[in-house]
């Protein structure tokens, strides 16, 4: 996997958390949209005979609309950007989590395996998901029932918070001024440009001037 940026999209109050208590936090994925997904690791849970499966998503692809749309609507949406290597580290660095990018399947594909690695589960979705291009942390215990699993990371871990595209430009300074205050908040927080960008307007001023008709 080459080294991209690792992205969480997420909400203000999610990043408040984050950036205050400097870890992750791995929930249940029993309330995914996407249910085939919940039910696989449903299953996994089951067939492992464990107590508790928590995961967490992260997407390792540049930023787009998709990404907003679906996880982080509104003006409250906030996207952490973490160090590939750092946040891998602190997967590690964990007891009981394992991580790895998602392998995106076509049914007619998965129709043919004869044998499917129990392992495989968490870490595989429909080829329609493919977009996302995910990386997931999931953690297992076998002996406890547990709501959460906190995943320290390293105070420079995040390197840029990108704010909501659909945030108000006059709520931007007061929202970037208070994450700042906080810990493990890196210097760099932005307000997304996608629904609205000066230099991508500025290119209709390069068009060539219309060629007048032969013999106006």
């Amino acid at each position: 996997m080459t080294e991209r940026t690792f992205r969480r999209y997420t909400n203000l109050a999610s990043a408040l958390h984050i950036l205050r208590n400097g870890c992750l936090t791995l929930l249940s994925p029993e309330t995914w949209e996407d249910r085939n997904d919940a039910y696989f690791m449903s299953e996994y849970k089951r067939l492992k005979k464990a107590k508790s499966i928590l995961a967490i998503c992260l997407a390792i692809r540049e930023e787009t609309y998709h990404h907003w749309q679906v996880f982080s609507r509104g003006a409250d949406g906030v996207c952490l950007e973490f160090d590939p290597e750092k946040l891998r580290l602190a997967f590690d660095r964990a007891a009981g989590v394992r991580h790895q990018e998602v392998a995106y399947r076509l049914i007619t594909e998965v129709n043919k395996m004869e044998d499917i690695d129990l392992e495989v589960l968490p870490f595989m979705k429909r080829w329609p998901y493919g977009d996302e291009q995910e990386y997931r942390a999931i953690f297992v215990d076998q002996r406890k029932e547990l709501d959460a699993f906190p995943v320290p990371i390293g105070r420079d871990a995040i390197t840029r918070i990108t704010l909501s595209p659909w945030l108000a430009p006059a709520l931007v300074t007061v929202v970037k001024d208070t994450l700042k205050a906080l810990p493990n908040c890196p210097k760099e927080v932005y307000r997304s440009t996608l629904l609205e960008n000066d230099q991508w307007k500025k290119l209709t001023g390069r068009v060539a001037p219309p060629i007048a008709p032969y013999g106006s």
